[in-house]
């Protein structure tokens, strides 16, 4: 944990009998949800936490719920708050999109080197060895658990893990709940069509990337704020200023309360470049995006939460 922070502790939520949330407060960077499957026999996890200290935590919370270690791990995208934990499960598979893979394996220790002073722990990469291209389905005892991906959406690998029988939904980092959307790795009109998979899907519970447990209304709050992105974007570029101009001169109106408003800045690099007409998922300047996010804090660095 970073000096200073202190957040509550993670929790774990039955939502329907074998499928269960594991909800890490308050949703802030590097603070991302998981869940798992279990049917007693075997046990499938979804996304595996930031540090060595906290993954271990998530791997306590599963056998306290009467669950055997994790057989399967679906990561529901590379970035290292959801995955840096897949090395404490060693006994697991680890499923993710084709493209999850890749960039996981090309991102390392990123984390380490954007936030330095955080004691992430003993942490080797364990990269997806099972892929997919467009969708799989995996079964644990009589739950079905479909693996979907909604194209370049928060990045290019994103996966969302659909429980059809159960009607509950991990989104992985299509939804903040309560807290502000990240898209400077994929793309705002792919996240925007996201959004419509993830509601036609029907779902009764939503377990977001971050924040609290949800419901189909935080698909609503989510593309208001993304259209907000894509207007501000708009105006700015016609304006001919800067993506930190255009998001210092912003009034962030309902989502001035969401955690993280700095990614604003992020977010209007990506929606900048999508209109100047780069592809979603298209790479941007990584110091550039994390100095912006700086500035919007008042020259105070974006902290990891972990």
């Amino acid at each position: 944990m970073t000096a200073g922070t202190t957040v509550e502790e993670p929790y774990t939520v039955e939502l329907t009998p074998e499928v269960y949330a594991y909800v890490q407060p308050d949703g802030g960077w590097c603070l991302s949800n998981a869940g798992f499957v279990s049917d007693g026999g075997r046990t499938l996890l979804v996304d595996t936490a930031s540090t060595r200290r906290r993954a271990l935590w998530l791997r306590e919370a599963v056998e306290a719920a009467g669950a055997p270690v994790p057989s399967l791990i679906v990561n529901t995208h590379h970035h290292g708050d959801h995955t840096y934990g897949n090395c404490v499960f060693p006994e697991a598979t680890v499923v993710a999109h084709d493209n999850s893979r890749r960039e996981q394996l090309d991102a390392g220790h990123q984390l380490h080197l954007i936030w330095p002073r955080t004691d992430f722990g003993e942490i080797s990469i364990a990269a997806p060895t099972l892929t997919y291209h467009d969708s799989v389905t995996l079964h644990i005892g009589e739950t079905e658990v479909r693996v979907l991906h909604p194209g370049v959406a928060h990045t290019t690998g994103d996966s969302v893990v659909w429980l059809p029988h159960r009607r509950v939904v991990f989104t992985g980092d299509l939804v903040f709940a309560g807290g502000t959307p990240f898209i400077p790795f994929g793309s705002l009109s792919g996240s925007l069509r996201a959004l419509d998979l993830l509601r036609s899907l029907d779902a009764r519970t939503v377990v977001p990337g971050h924040g609290p447990l949800t419901d189909a209304s935080a698909y609503d709050a989510t593309e208001r704020y993304l259209r907000f992105v894509g207007t501000l974007a708009e105006e700015g570029r016609a304006k001919g200023i800067t993506p930190l101009e255009a998001a210092r001169q912003a009034d962030l109106g309902e989502f001035g309360q969401w955690r993280e408003p700095e990614r604003l800045v992020a977010n209007l690099h990506r929606a900048y470049a999508e209109l100047a007409g780069a592809p979603g998922g298209s790479r941007l300047d990584l110091v550039a995006l994390l100095t912006d996010m700086t500035e919007m804090n008042g020259g105070v660095p974006v902290a990891c939460h972990a």
